[in-house]
């Protein structure tokens, strides 16, 4: 909610960069993710494709 309230409260600062559509959208998704965690129902996966001769290295954590 704290997200919610600071893209509101500064939405002046950066409407010229953005339509009405946008804040819509956005504002939705602030609000559903909110109402996601106080349901406690939402999961976060994170998925990283790499080429096998890859000298990337990823800490596996469960």
């Amino acid at each position: 909610m704290a997200w919610h309230k600071n893209f509101n409260d500064n939405w002046d600062k950066i409407k010229d960069n953005y339509d009405d559509r946008f804040r819509r959208m956005w504002n939705y998704y602030l609000l559903s993710s909110a109402g996601s965690f106080r349901a406690r129902k939402n999961q976060l996966w994170q998925i990283v494709f790499t080429k096998i001769d890859s000298e990337m290295q990823y800490k596996r954590v469960i």
